[in-house]
């Protein structure tokens, strides 16, 4: 998608996945793109409808836990748009856990028990329950990876104080138990998830997305704990599944290694993946909605005026 030019802008930020315009140092526009990334890297082709996916996504579960927390979201103008409060973000995201996996499998598959200060137990398996979620930060990285963190190192780096860590925290654990509720209603399992979150008037804010296959990790309860008794790979509804197709083919982000081709058929599939994961998890059939840059810049443009 081009870039955009709006009234009062001061700011334009591309993201991995989303263009991010500053509007009167007050707003933000953020533009969910068909960008798709992995191990913090963007992959060379578009996935078509993944961002309005993951806009519309994020709208609907932000709009279902406003009572826990105040968030950035003022209004979604077009599929892939949405408008909000402008913020001053942590430079921690708050990775919540509810079961062994992901990266928290291959650390501890690997021989550590201790993962950004938490000290799990011994004989666990994939995708095991832990008995209660728990929280493993990282930095925030404007380039390259983001880094494991302790809330010890947090506190001491002086990223976030210690009164904000326990609101911060507090606010995590208490969305996660409403996203696991949304999903169990649907009879999925949200395994885990990432917030981010900044500072308005002296006010904690959620921002960004929530419980989106980018940034969460679900699991179909349906026979889970069979599979579990088993041993066997679990269904999941994530993009786990696209981390591991590069694996398979020997690409994690790391110097020197390439990204495997992906063919028309393998976007195709990620893009159905998208599609299933929004209905799976909302109850909602997906509506596919193909806009002209024009009208996202004049359905973005009407909404910003009827803000300001």
């Amino acid at each position: 998608m081009s870039r955009f030019e709006f009234p009062k802008q001061m700011n334009f930020y591309q993201g991995k996945v989303r263009d991010v315009y500053t509007i009167n140092n007050l707003l933000l526009v953020m533009i969910a793109s068909d960008r798709i990334s992995a191990f913090d890297v963007i992959l060379p082709k578009l996935i078509p409808y993944k961002g309005q996916v993951l806009n519309q996504l994020s709208a609907f579960m932000l709009e279902r836990t406003r009572d826990i927390c105040p968030n950035w979201l003022l209004t979604v103008p077009a599929p892939s748009v949405s408008i909000g409060y402008k913020c001053i973000p942590y430079k921690v995201e708050v990775v919540v856990r509810g079961n062994l996996c992901g990266h928290a499998w291959r650390t501890y598959y690997n021989g550590q028990r201790i993962l950004c200060g938490e000290l799990f137990p011994d004989d666990l398996k994939e995708n095991d329950f832990f008995p209660s979620p728990i929280i493993t930060p990282s930095t925030k990285a404007s380039e390259g990876h983001d880094e494991d963190i302790s809330v010890q190192e947090i506190i001491e780096q002086n990223l976030v104080t210690e009164d904000e860590w326990q609101q911060i925290e507090n606010y995590a654990l208490s969305l996660f138990e409403r996203g696991r509720q949304i999903a169990a209603e649907r009879k999925l399992i949200l395994a885990d998830t990432k917030y981010e979150f900044g500072k308005k008037d002296g006010k904690i804010f959620l921002m960004d997305e929530i419980h989106t296959p980018d940034s969460s990790r679900y699991f179909y309860a349906e026979g889970f704990e069979e599979r579990q008794e088993r041993s066997e790979k679990q269904k999941q509804l994530s993009k786990e599944f696209v981390r591991e197709w590069l694996i398979l083919n020997e690409f994690m982000g790391k110097e020197g290694q390439t990204v495997p081709e992906m063919t028309d058929e393998w976007v195709e599939i990620i893009s159905n993946r998208y599609i299933d994961l929004y209905e799976a998890v909302t109850g909602e059939p997906f509506i596919r909605e193909q806009l002209s840059e024009e009208e996202v810049y004049y359905k973005t443009l009407d909404a910003l005026n009827n803000i300001t």
